[in-house]
C-alpha cells in the first residue's frame, strides 16, 4: 500500500466524524507512523487498540480541541504518547497563538513526544517531571484549558489541575460509561459547571467540558 493510499485511507477515517486539512491529516500519519515505530520498545498504547488506532485514539483525541474549539494555550497532564496532547498540538500547528504544554513524568514517554512535536512540526513544549511539581512551579504565564485522557478518576483530575483551573482555566476531560458516577463523586467535593458531549467514537462515552472550578470549603 502506498503512502496515498494510507492517506486515504486514513482521511476517510477522519472525515466521517469531522473535517481537518489535508496538510493536518499528512501530520497525523506521520505522528501515527511514529507511535507504531516506537510501540515495540515503549509500548505506548493497549496492543489490542493498534488494529483501530485512528478510531479509538486519534479521532478520540481530535475530540479534545473540538469541544473547546476557543483555547489557544493547552496544558496536557500525564499525555503518555501524546494522545491527546499531540493531536492537539498538531490541530494547532498553523496558529501563532496556540501552543500545547505537556507534561509526563516518564523520562522515555517524554523523549518520545519531544519526537512527535519535532516530527510533526508542531508547537508544543514537553515538561518532564510529576504533575503536581512542575503545575505547582508553574510560571509559563495564562493557560486556556487543561486536558487529560485515560489518566485518573475526576475527582483527582480536580487536584491535579486545580494550579491552571483557580486561574480561569476550563479542563477538557475524556470519560468513559462510568462517567456519570465520576461527576456524582466530584460534585460531593467540587464546585463546577459542566457540558456533556457525547463522543463521536463511543455513544457511551462522554467529552467533559469544565468550567468555574472550585474545591468547596470544608
Amino acid at each position: 500500500m502506498s503512502r496515498s493510499d494510507v492517506l486515504n485511507t486514513s482521511g476517510q477515517v477522519v472525515y466521517k466524524y469531522g473535517d481537518v486539512s489535508r496538510e493536518t491529516l499528512e501530520r497525523l500519519q506521520v505522528y501515527v507512523d511514529l507511535v507504531l515505530k516506537w510501540q515495540p520498545a515503549q509500548n505506548l498504547i493497549a496492543p489490542s487498540t493498534i488494529p483501530d488506532i485512528w478510531t479509538r485514539h486519534v479521532v478520540d483525541s481530535l475530540q479534545t480541541l473540538w469541544t473547546y474549539p476557543e483555547a489557544r494555550t493547552w496544558v496536557d497532564i500525564g499525555s503518555g504518547a501524546g494522545f491527546p496532547g499531540v493531536v492537539t498540538a498538531i490541530l494547532l500547528a498553523d496558529d501563532p497563538e496556540a501552543h500545547v504544554h505537556m507534561i509526563e513524568s516518564n523520562q522515555r514517554k517524554a523523549a518520545f513526544l519531544r519526537t512527535a512535536l519535532r516530527e510533526t512540526g508542531s508547537k508544543g513544549t514537553v515538561h518532564p517531571g510529576r504533575i503536581e511539581s512542575v503545575a505547582k512551579d508553574w510560571s509559563l504565564g495564562k493557560v486556556d484549558a487543561v486536558s487529560a485522557r485515560a489518566l485518573a478518576s475526576l475527582e483527582t483530575l480536580f487536584q491535579l489541575s486545580e494550579p491552571f483551573t483557580r486561574e480561569g482555566a476550563k479542563a477538557v476531560f475524556h470519560k468513559g460509561q462510568d462517567f456519570q458516577r465520576e461527576v456524582n463523586e466530584a460534585s460531593a467535593r467540587w464546585d463546577f459547571d459542566l457540558v456533556e458531549k457525547v463522543s463521536v467514537v463511543d455513544p457511551t462515552s462522554r467529552m467533559l467540558l469544565f468550567s468555574e472550578i472550585s474545591a468547596r470549603s470544608e
